[in-house]
């Protein structure tokens, strides 16, 4: 089995108003990956992601591509894989 590892991203940008959490929630569904996405009050949004690196690597690579989104900078800090998650929601 390949293994699982979970990731807090902090993305900033033209990342809030262009579909961002959208296409974050299309794109994870279609890598098979679990976690959430959330705009934040100072105008960037955080993921937790949860996969392969494969997989949160192509994850990045296609919110990458977007041409109304436009990432200046992403944080990425290693956490917790969370173990009975199930999913990849839109936080409000």
């Amino acid at each position: 089995m390949t293994d699982i590892v979970r990731y807090r991203m902090c993305f900033s940008g033209r990342v809030q108003g262009v579909g961002f959490r959208y296409k974050a929630s299309n794109v994870a569904s279609k890598y098979c990956l679990t976690g959430y996405v959330k705009n934040e009050y100072d105008g960037t949004v955080t993921v937790e992601i949860q996969g392969t690196e494969q997989n949160i690597y192509m994850f990045l690579k296609s919110m990458g591509s977007d041409r109304y989104i436009d990432i200046y900078e992403v944080e990425k800090e290693h956490i917790s894989v969370e173990t009975d998650e199930h999913g990849f929601i839109v936080q409000y």
